[in-house]
């Protein structure tokens, strides 16, 4: 039976119709009572409101008299708000409410997440633009790959640096106006980088100066934008979101090269930097026109030492915060380093020229988006689904290693993007839904720490071992390195949970191949347990 998130009732149909007819004096009509029971088990609407407005079943818990939800009695006595705790339950991925899937766009119902989602198919496409852009730029300045690595470098660093504290600021201060700035100082840099460009006067020292503020505005803007989507939507439509945020980025992701790459053969790369600075008024639009009353804001919290430490030490306290993080890190630091070994594999091992090296980008890509459009048909993710996606992904990166030729390499490619951002998804829902809401900016600030932050310890030695022993080596080398952590954390997750697995070849309608069971026989309780 599904348990109630914790600080609601947990009553079923029938009882839900009792508590619906219940006053202080006894109900002698059984047509009005037959009545009421019916209303009270009628089915929440679904689909898309005629009016754009919300879900009308997607309300506050505050909100008492919202359509859908059982009317409690005088009699009935309900957990009052300041003992139960916001969400670490309610949201919890064992919580019934929130694990029925919805639909492909089911959080494209709320407004809110509309606009935002508009902007950022706007904003994602000019930040693929700058990206090539500033690429092609530096390379054209210096003639040099090693440039364009300083480059990306610069951009990454303060992420390694500074990310915790990009989390702190986020619980600090109100999510949507933060954005605001955010969003503002990083389309301003774009606009200067686009004068001093179309001006004739960039060198490569102006390229890396830009690229490294811009890291320092996104140390504040990612894992506020990562916390900001349980703001607009809530729990129930989060994991959703997360996919379709994916999804957009990676749609962007197959048009934003192409065209960067038509506006520079035809007007040069500053041009390309201007789209971009403009492109951040979509989104700062979007925010701008969304309604306040419709947002779930979490209140800031105020300004006292050790909160840094307090983070830290709140995802060590919690395995189901924990592993999975420790696993993103692993998988960021050595799983994702394609830029590294894609060029090995077009250049070295298949001797290919350079649109079909594009077109190895172009199948991740793809698999990417079918992965990311394929998560949001899901509901909440569990810890199994996010073990089995890291194993997958790293055992398809072995695989690959050895492909014979290049189309087999780009299809087994495909496979890699499907996985690996089944796993992206999976791990940055799960977090943000295990966790108390004034602890998500410093929770989100560590994941990005963790999952993009190791990009300058991964793709040295990645590149290293590339250029020393062969892009196939590599490969190999990044592909069991994430299996054998996937395995490792699956291993720890179950014998924390005091969890076994069972393998059942003839499972019948219903059940599972491969699943998870008590040890002991008894069901456990515990919330890690549940989340497996």
């Amino acid at each position: 039976m599904a348990v109630a998130p914790r600080g609601e009732t947990n009553v079923t149909p029938t009882a839900a119709a009792s508590a619906a007819i219940r006053t202080d004096e006894p109900t002698t009509d059984p047509a009005a009572a037959s009545a009421a029971a019916a209303e009270a088990q009628a089915p929440a609407p679904t689909g898309l409101p005629g009016n754009g407005d919300d879900d009308p079943d997607e309300r506050t818990a505050a909100d008492p008299a919202a359509p859908g939800r059982s009317h409690p009695s005088p009699t009935t006595t309900l957990p009052s708000a300041s003992s139960a705790r916001p969400l670490s339950s309610a949201t919890s991925p064992t919580g019934a409410r929130f694990t029925r899937p919805g639909g492909m766009f089911s959080s494209l119902r709320v407004r809110n997440y509309r606009y935002y989602f508009a902007g950022q198919v706007v904003s994602n496409t000019g930040t693929w633009m700058q990206r090539i852009a500033q690429d092609w730029l530096v390379l054209s300045l210096t003639g040099s790959p090693l440039a364009v690595g300083i480059t990306t470098a610069m951009q990454f660093l303060p992420m390694l640096l500074l990310g915790l504290f990009g989390g702190v600021l986020a619980d600090r201060m109100p999510k949507r106006r933060l954005l605001i700035y955010t969003q503002g100082a990083m389309g301003l840099l774009a606009a200067g980088l686009a004068v001093l460009t179309v001006g004739g006067v960039v060198t490569p020292y102006y390229v890396y100066a830009f690229a490294l503020l811009l890291g320092l505005v996104t140390v504040v803007d990612n894992p506020t934008r990562q916390a900001f989507v349980s703001e607009m939507v809530g729990p129930k439509d989060l994991a959703n979101a997360v996919s379709l945020n994916a999804a957009n980025f990676q749609t962007a992701r197959l048009v934003g090269p192409a065209v960067a790459g038509l506006l520079i053969a035809a007007v040069g790369s500053g041009w390309a930097f201007a789209v971009n600075a403009l492109s951040f008024a979509a989104v700062i639009g979007g925010l701008l026109a969304m309604r306040e009353s419709e947002l779930r804001p979490t209140a800031p919290i105020a300004r006292e030492k050790g909160q840094l430490r307090e983070g830290l030490r709140y995802v060590r306290e919690r395995p189901e915060l924990l592993w999975p993080m420790v696993l993103a890190g692993f998988i960021g630091t050595f799983g994702f380093n394609f830029p590294t070994l894609l060029s090995g594999f077009a250049y070295d091992t298949f001797k290919v020229g350079a649109g079909q090296y594009g077109l190895l980008n172009t199948a991740m890509a793809i698999g990417s988006l079918a992965g990311a459009l394929l998560a949001a048909r899901r509901g909440v993710p569990r810890l199994r689904r996010l073990v089995g996606a890291a194993l997958a992904f790293g055992a398809l990166e072995v695989v690959a290693a050895f492909a014979p030729d290049y189309w087999t390499f780009a299809l087994l490619l495909m496979l890699i993007g499907v996985f690996g951002l089944s796993f992206n998804t999976s791990v940055n829902s799960m977090l943000q839904l295990s966790t108390d809401p004034e602890m998500r900016g410093r929770v989100m600030g560590l994941l990005v720490l963790v999952f993009t932050g190791g990009t300058p310890i991964g793709a040295p030695v990645v590149g290293w071992v590339t250029a020393s022993y062969g892009p196939r080596l590599g490969l190999l080398a990044c592909g069991l390195v994430s299996a054998a952590a996937a395995g490792a954390v699956g291993l720890v997750l179950a014998r924390s949970a005091d969890l076994r697995v069972r393998f059942d070849l003839h499972p019948g309608r219903g059940g599972r191949v491969v699943a998870f069971v008590p040890r002991t026989g008894a069901a456990s309780k515990s919330d890690l347990a549940a989340a497996c």
